[in-house]
């Protein structure tokens, strides 16, 4: 790509450059190509975006649910049609594989404006019948919804924020990742180009200190959405905490994947595979702790090494492609700093461990990690316990259960975690007892939309999907009439 892309916010239905007209440069993370510069926005920009927010929030207030919910179809199929230029942004801008942007970012970014415009229309307010009085529930909108999101899966979280925001009669300021700009601002195009009310959608671009902070710390701000790091986290809820905004927190995890000694290993190690490595790592719902129980420990590692060896690292626009290269070079650093550490703790790197090798030239500049399998170190090294967010993962023998449920518990984190057996009812049992908010059972990433997603500990704060979403966009409000 040997043009640049300028972007600009989108505020009040218009394309602006940011009011100190500072830019922040956009690499491929592929090949380290400039692909795009973004504008570097602060306050000012902020509050430029709440006021257009706040002045177009009575009108969208004023729709029905059904109403809101037809727009959300409307821009569904608007972003549908550019569905291909959604996964080609994605691929270019995150450095995963095309097949991934499409299966998952591209398709799952229509499917969630899909899925929340029929929430809407299946929603059904509680009544409570009382003797002598009836209770009605009504939700009314938070007010102006500030949402921020990742750069893993850019428009995919995104849509995941805005689509109840704007079901729920709330208007929405987004502010994306830095990193990963390209699908917020097609979304913000898209948005247009369908004529949703001016300032019912608003998009900022910038970086945490200078447009994410002044967004959670302004006062006309009701609602904050962040999904992030759990470090980012923290500060989002200082920033949130003193306004008494309504808070939602998706933040880092550790998962583990156990794999009980019943296991069918030639049928589930795809699925294994998957849940340790799937874009590059960078899923907060990856496993990266695998613990294995003692009796196939050996028969299992082999047969995940060889499926880990057989997987393609390389040019993300390939259609063969499997794993892309990291998002930054900052980030590459750290997993590779982490690679290192484990070393330190006595680990043995089974396989990857630094750049892949074959890389063809043209990507010598990209940010790239071999998927890393490590064994030897204690399940409470650093290594073993610490978020990563790469293509690294640990193994642990294991004796029993418990002492598997106790090794999964070791972690300051509890966002997700997936069990492989035979023993459907033994899986679920110890499903119960790992402290996390999601546990898969022989599957992994298998997602309905309508149950909670949120973690517990370090790893978050409250739920979204399906009606904790409609809930936590809104207000419920009590009219209790006696008869």
């Amino acid at each position: 790509m040997s043009d640049i892309t300028e972007l600009s916010n989108f505020i009040n239905g218009e394309w602006r450059p940011a009011n100190c007209e500072h830019w922040i440069e956009d690499y491929s993370p592929a090949n380290g190509a400039h692909i795009a510069r973004i504008p570097c926005s602060s306050s000012e920009d902020i509050d430029a975006a709440v006021e257009a927010a706040l002045d177009a929030a009575d009108n969208w207030a004023n729709l029905s649910i059904a109403e809101r919910a037809d727009w959300l179809d409307t821009i569904a199929g608007a972003l549908e049609e550019r569905a291909e230029e959604v996964a080609q942004l994605e691929s270019l801008d995150t450095g995963k594989p095309i097949s991934l942007a499409r299966s998952v970012d591209a398709a799952r970014s229509v499917a969630n404006f899909r899925f929340f415009a029929e929430q809407g229309r299946e929603f059904e307010s509680e009544v409570f019948e009382m003797s002598d009085a009836t209770n009605r529930v009504v939700y009314k909108p938070v007010g102006v919804a500030g949402l921020i999101t990742p750069w893993n899966l850019p428009l995919y979280l995104l849509s995941w924020k805005v689509a109840p925001a704007l079901l729920m009669g709330n208007t929405v300021v987004a502010k994306p990742s830095e990193m990963t700009p390209m699908t917020a601002s097609l979304l913000a195009e898209v948005i247009e180009d369908v004529g949703l009310p001016r300032g019912v959608f608003n998009l900022v671009h910038g970086n945490g200190i200078d447009a994410g902070a002044p967004l959670t710390s302004h006062p006309d701000v009701n609602l904050i959405s962040f999904t992030g790091g759990t470090t980012t986290g923290r500060e989002v809820a200082k920033s949130a905490s003193s306004g008494f905004k309504k808070l939602s927190l998706e933040l880092g995890g550790k998962n583990a994947t156990i794999i009980r000694a019943d296991v069918d290993i030639e049928n589930m190690i795809h699925g294994i595979v998957r849940a340790s490595f799937l874009n590059q790592g960078q899923v907060c719902l990856c496993g990266s702790r695998i613990l294995i129980h003692e009796s196939i420990y050996d028969t299992f590692v082999e047969a995940f090494l060889n499926a880990v060896a057989n997987m393609v690292v390389g040019d993300p626009a390939d259609e063969g492609t499997e794993l892309g290269a990291l998002i930054s070079a900052a980030h590459r650093d750290k997993v590779l700093s982490y690679i290192d550490l484990a070393e330190e703790e006595g680990g043995d790197i089974l396989c990857g461990g630094g750049a892949p090798v074959g890389i063809p030239q043209a990507f010598e500049n990209g940010y790239w990690v071999s998927p890393t399998v490590i064994d030897g170190l204690a399940p409470d090294s650093r290594c073993s316990t610490e978020e990563i967010f790469g293509p690294v993962v640990t193994l642990h023998p294991f004796s029993d259960d418990e002492e598997a449920i106790e090794i999964a518990n070791m972690t300051d984190y509890g966002l997700a975690g997936s069990i492989w057996t035979a023993d459907i009812e033994a899986g679920s049992a110890m499903a119960e007892q790992i402290d996390s908010g999601m546990i898969w059972v022989n599957c992994w990433l298998h997602r309905d939309l309508r149950v909670p997603f949120g973690g517990v500990k370090n790893s978050g704060v409250g739920r979204e999907g399906g009606r904790w979403s409609l809930g936590f966009f809104s207000e419920a409000i009590n009219i209790c009439v006696k008869h």
